[in-house]
């Protein structure tokens, strides 16, 4: 349970913290009212070196680790959730991905791209059928000649809609089950790619979800990740990671909450006094405080294992289970302290409600992620 933040760790939340506030704040409004993607505010933040941040300088990143890209959503969440959102399914889930597992020739011409903001990325697993049980899906891949015919479609897509680069999953041998699925590095232009239609969210209303279409796109035979039929273990390489990272958009909410909560009890008055004087108001702040300082133990001491060990499931899914779930009280909360305000849209609570509860379900619902710490210690005991 042991970590620390170094001279890097805090250069990068003093970074993007700046960003947060003086860029990405004044858009907030209009991205949740109107399901507005600032496109060109991602790519700027592409010239900071965070959407490429786990990624080495020789390809245009920061070469940093997974702390530092926690530390990013982390500090995008305590302004925008959905922001943060977009930036994760970019820079961890996609670009990430590619580079840890692919061959030179694609490193070399889609890392750059993506660490820079000049390409947007995102993640094609999730299927009409197959959501949880991510590698029973129905997507197929065929070979032909020195190309690949995939055939099927992914929804619940973060990033979709604005994507010029996904990376999705397919299977390559049916009869294989979860041993013969491949993935392949997908540009927007191929033929047969096709984007559906944009998806209206309860929350994260500002990064954009949608549904992709392969209606038999060519995709060329070296634009497979790794080697074929080993996408189950891409897919399972990078899962606890993701559950790790994504976790501190659940830490940045509960911040934001607290602090708010904190300000607004301390100015409010009933009955000649300061609401933070009432216990029943001190107690939801206590609850609330508690609830960020466990979560930052799960979250940074899952990523300072999983950066040596990245199969360690179970730390993972306690972070993110545990954070996910904390999230949501506290923005509740947050609303309850500020009664009818907190109510009302202006004041945002109530936005960082709706944001806070996808984490519940995203990256492996909190039923799963219960499933997989009792089945790890289970068999490997805490």
């Amino acid at each position: 349970m042991n970590f620390e933040f170094n001279e890097e760790h805090e250069m990068v939340r003093n970074t993007v913290r700046e960003f947060a506030r003086k860029e990405l704040a004044p858009l907030c409004e209009r991205m949740d009212r109107d399901d507005y993607f600032p496109e060109d505010l991602f790519r700027k933040l592409g010239s900071t070196g965070m959407l490429g941040i786990t990624v080495p300088t020789e390809f245009d990143g920061s070469g940093l680790d997974y702390i530092s890209q926690a530390i990013c959503l982390e500090e995008l969440s305590r302004v925008s959730p959905a922001f943060a959102l977009s930036v994760g399914a970019h820079s961890n889930l996609c670009l990430d991905n590619l580079y840890r597992n692919g061959s030179r020739e694609l490193i070399e011409t889609y890392v750059p791209q993506l660490a820079t903001g000049k390409s947007i990325g995102c993640l094609g697993l999730t299927e009409p059928d197959s959501g949880s049980d991510s590698l029973s899906m129905k997507t197929e891949a065929k070979r032909d000649a020195d190309e690949y015919v995939i055939t099927g479609s992914k929804t619940f897509i973060t990033n979709a809609p604005v994507a010029d680069i996904c990376l999705a999953y397919a299977k390559t041998d049916a009869a294989k089950g979860s041993k013969g699925v491949s993935a392949f590095v997908i540009e927007s232009g191929y033929s047969g790619y096709r984007k559906g239609r944009k998806l209206d969210k309860m929350g994260m209303r500002g990064s954009p979800t949608g549904e992709l279409f392969f209606d038999g796109c060519r995709v060329p035979a070296n634009n497979v990740l790794g080697r074929e039929n080993e996408g189950s273990h891409i897919v399972m390489s990078g899962l606890s990671v993701e559950r790790a990272v994504l976790a501190a958009i659940s830490l940045g909410i509960q911040e934001e909450m607290l602090e708010m909560s904190v300000k607004y009890s301390k100015e409010r008055k009933q009955f000649g006094e300061p609401i933070a004087n009432f216990e029943l108001i001190q107690e939801k702040i206590a609850e609330m405080y508690t609830g960020i300082a466990a979560s930052r133990l799960l979250i940074y001491s899952a990523l300072s294992v999983l950066q040596k060990d990245r199969r360690r499931n179970k730390e993972a899914a306690a972070a993110i289970m545990f954070a996910s779930e904390a999230a949501t009280r506290s923005a509740l909360d947050c609303i309850q302290i500020m009664g009818g305000y907190g109510y009302m849209k202006e004041f945002q609570a109530e936005r960082f409600m709706r944001d806070a509860k996808l984490l519940e379900i995203g990256a492996g619902t909190t039923e799963i992620r219960k499933i997989i710490i009792a089945r790890e210690v289970l068999k490997e005991g805490i």
